[in-house]
């Protein structure tokens, strides 16, 4: 070989081994951060309610749970202990904040106090707050999820009115309802008056309290005593559950027929068995699933932003889909911190 040929030979040869080793230094230093790169870190969200002595919670809870496994959220989960206890759910707020929580989402026990309003407002300037479920009236929310509790009143006395339209032999029938400063009960009794005003069934009484259920249990005596001969009883799932008891253990009592406001456990059971004419459906899983989907891509607080909920459904025995309504397991309870 000549000298030229040699040089040559030597030349790409070199350049070969250089071009060789820079691949794989750049494969190296592509690969490595992929390997070496920690799992993202959960965000931290605060989910206040006003307790779980209501099942309907329980349901709320549950979505809320399966949605922050698969959305990568952690949950600190608080209850107040139900719908007087503004002083602690105002309490709670500040202590999520305390706990440097990425996001705020809250069953508000009341939905104008300017107490808790004013809390709220101060908290949204450094954690956005998100309304659950509840009305709550304030324009530093992030978000709302929640469907109109109107419409929740409204097909349960749309379904009345339909049994009995105005011309017909009249009703009478009483409401057993939360206790007045809840965002969701001024709503539900409007909606339901709305539509009975033209049918034939009289709204006789409105009774109040705290949705446990030794409170409702309380109202619904009250109200079998005022009027025992009453032909529908309307209340909250607490309500219902609780004039079912009480309906089976007295035997001398007028039975009137049960309807309810919403969804819970027992009152799914007995809409299957017949024991509940009827009861409004908000879906409150979908609710929980809808509200870790909201926080987790925040918007600016805004005093026009619309509340998203799933539709408002009427469940009876014949409804046609029954046995596949979504609600928590029957064991299952969240983990309250």
């Amino acid at each position: 070989m000549s000298n030229l040929v040699c040089r040559i030979v030597k030349l790409y040869g070199a350049i070969g081994r250089c071009s060789i080793a820079l691949v794989m230094l750049c494969c190296a230093l592509w690969v490595a951060p992929a390997a070496a790169s920690p799992a993202e870190k959960p965000q931290l969200f605060c989910v206040l309610v006003p307790h779980f002595k209501d099942e309907y919670w329980l349901s709320v809870g549950y979505g809320l749970e399966q949605e922050a496994a698969r959305q990568n959220v952690a949950l600190l989960l608080y209850e107040a202990g139900g719908y007087n206890a503004r002083e602690e759910q105002i309490k709670l707020l500040n202590q999520c904040v305390e706990r440097g929580v990425d996001a705020i989402l809250i069953g508000a026990v009341t939905s104008n106090h300017p107490d808790l309003l004013q809390a709220i407002k101060r908290v949204a300037q450094d954690v956005p707050v998100f309304g659950l479920v509840n009305e709550l009236h304030s324009d530093a929310l992030s978000g709302r999820i929640g469907v109109d509790w109107n419409g929740m009143g409204f097909v349960v006395g749309r379904y009345l009115s339909e049994l009995h339209p105005k011309d017909s032999p009249s009703k009478t029938a009483a409401l057993i309802s939360g206790p007045s400063v809840a965002g969701w009960t001024g709503p539900l009794e409007a909606g339901l008056r709305e539509i009975l005003s033209d049918s034939s069934v009289t709204l006789v009484e409105v009774f109040s309290a705290d949705t446990g259920l030794r409170q409702q249990l309380a109202l619904v005596e009250t109200a079998l005593e005022r009027h025992p001969e009453i032909d529908y009883l309307i209340g909250s799932a607490p309500a219902v559950e609780a004039a079912i008891g009480l309906l089976a253990v007295e035997e001398n009592l007028y039975t009137p027929k049960l309807l309810s406001t919403y969804i819970s456990h027992t009152i799914l059971r007995s809409l299957m068995n017949g024991n509940v004419l009827a009861a409004a459906f908000d879906d409150p899983t979908q609710q929980g699933i809808l509200a870790i989907q909201q926080a987790v891509r925040p918007n600016k607080p805004s005093s026009s932003a619309i509340s998203v909920g799933p539709p408002i459904v009427l469940l009876t025995k014949t409804h046609e889909d029954l046995q596949g309504v979504t609600i928590s397991p029957a064991d299952y309870f969240p983990k309250i911190d």
